[in-house]
């Protein structure tokens, strides 16, 4: 199984925004959802609309580590669940799949949903959890702080973030590009 990668340029997410925006609501609200939140695909998978109702944050525990978790919903997320949920029942999922009534999207339909939309832009190594590595990605872009995004995804060690957002590779090859002997 190939390693998913975050989307580093902000060019690649503005273009997959469109494609699912086109393709469907739901999926493009998914996609947000987890570019902004970091949210594991797992715990989006599970909320409902009034988890996200007008809220401010998402309250959760957390499926991998059982940990209760606290998510802010920025201002421009919260427009946008708003206007996703507007004639939606506060038990019903967020992400509903199209089979059945009111069960949650499956994993691997995300997965194709994410990773099919990652080659027509012209990325290959695109999954569900390339939203939660692209937040990361960005996220340590601006803010330069490792320490605040490990406490985040709750992970044991900086350099456990570094290499799931993809810094550590890009650090290796930015060393050996203008490297020669």
């Amino acid at each position: 199984m190939n390693k998913v990668e975050p989307i580093r340029d902000k060019d690649k997410i503005e273009e997959i925004k469109n494609i699912l925006r086109q393709q469907s609501y739901r999926n493009y609200i998914l996609f947000v959802l987890g570019i902004n939140t970091g949210l594991r695909i797992s715990d989006m998978l599970k909320l409902k609309v009034e988890d996200v109702r007008n809220k401010s944050h998402i309250v959760i525990r957390e499926q991998k580590t059982s940990k209760n978790k606290r998510f802010l919903i920025n201002s421009n997320l919260r427009r946008e669940l708003e206007d996703y949920c507007q004639n939606m029942r506060g038990e019903e999922h967020l992400f509903q799949s199209r089979i059945g009534t009111n069960k949650p999207l499956t994993r691997f339909q995300a997965y194709r949903i994410f990773s099919e939309t990652g080659r027509k832009v012209g990325l290959d190594n695109i999954g569900c959890h390339s939203t939660r590595k692209t937040f990361g990605y960005h996220h340590y872009q601006k803010n330069k702080d490792v320490a605040l995004l490990q406490k985040l995804f709750n992970h044991s060690s900086p350099s456990i973030t570094l290499d799931y957002i993809g810094i550590t590779q890009d650090i290796m090859d930015s060393s050996i590009e203008d490297f020669t002997l």
